[in-house]
């Protein structure tokens, strides 16, 4: 395939991966590219037949030990010729090294097991409206909720914990996008939990939800979603929960939240040793 070049994507080039993403029916961040792409701009690969942009795929370098895949996707007409295999394997040379993770859909996930990947678990996604919501929630008022807005060296430390690696870059940007609306809470001077909220392609997103329990977690869950406006109070939020956290699920459940999605989250080499008991929601499918 000589006039099929695959090169990294300028930043303006990642969009048309973003909404590429929301045909798919990934739906997007609206500020997904802007907040992606600085954490590795080597790392956003396009393919161009005849100088036409085709495909996509995501292989962001968080160090030098981990990396997650997103993205990966071949416009549907140009499908079943070898290209997304080629930029794939591009993918995979970019991370070289690195335990990769990855967010696999149904469709997908048998063609990374022959890539190597091994299953994990799954995540599933729940969907409800900020009335659904906040009828079982309620109104949060809490003096140890604050607004957030920076990665301090606190944020860093929890959210490492919960993270396969430190992603200082990536929280710079997620925290300060616009239209993104991130709350810590904190217990006597103490980071307990953190969420951020964000404007999709349709309706809205929460993550990631951290939290060291569910109390902190509807808290959190809830002072986020009360910022929606209440012309948007029937327009769906979506909260994407890993099966390991049975109170994750409880909570959805409890909510009355409907499960609309599902993926297969998945390693090259090993499960990272993550304290999933306290993820409520995953930050993003396509950067882990």
């Amino acid at each position: 395939m000589s006039d099929y070049i695959i090169r990294p994507l300028k930043l303006t080039e990642v969009q048309h991966a973003v909404d590429w993403a929301g045909r798919e029916g990934w739906n997007p961040g609206k500020h997904d590219a802007e907040c992606f792409h600085p954490t590795d701009p080597d790392g956003f690969l396009g393919g161009f037949l005849d100088g036409e942009m085709i495909s996509s795929v995501s292989a962001v370098n968080y160090d030098d030990k981990f990396a997650f895949l997103g993205f990966y996707i071949v416009r549907p007409e140009f499908r079943h010729h070898g290209h997304g295999l080629e930029i794939a394997q591009h993918a995979l040379a970019h991370c070289k090294g690195r335990n990769m993770g990855l967010d696999g859909v149904v469709e997908q996930q048998e063609n990374y097991r022959k890539s190597g990947f091994t299953f994990a678990y799954n995540n599933y996604r729940f969907a409800g409206t900020k009335r659904e919501i906040l009828d079982k929630l309620g109104q949060a008022s809490s003096p140890q909720l604050s607004e957030l807005n920076s990665a301090t060296d606190e944020l860093l430390s929890y959210d490492r914990a919960l993270f396969p690696a430190s992603r200082e870059l990536f929280l710079r940007d997620w925290l300060n996008a616009a239209s993104h609306v991130s709350r810590s809470y904190t217990e006597n001077g103490v980071l307990k939990g953190y969420v951020t909220l964000r404007p999709c392609q349709t309706g809205y997103k929460i993550g990631p939800l951290f939290a060291d329990n569910t109390e902190i977690a509807q808290l959190l869950l809830a002072s986020v979603i009360t910022d929606i406006p209440d012309d948007h109070r029937e327009h769906e939020i979506f909260i994407d929960m890993p099966q390991p956290n049975a109170a994750a699920f409880a909570l959805a459940s409890e909510l009355g939240l409907e499960k609309v999605f599902e993926t297969a989250r998945m390693y090259s080499d090993h499960e990272p040793d993550i304290e999933l008991e306290r993820v409520y929601g995953v930050t993003t499918f396509e950067l882990g």
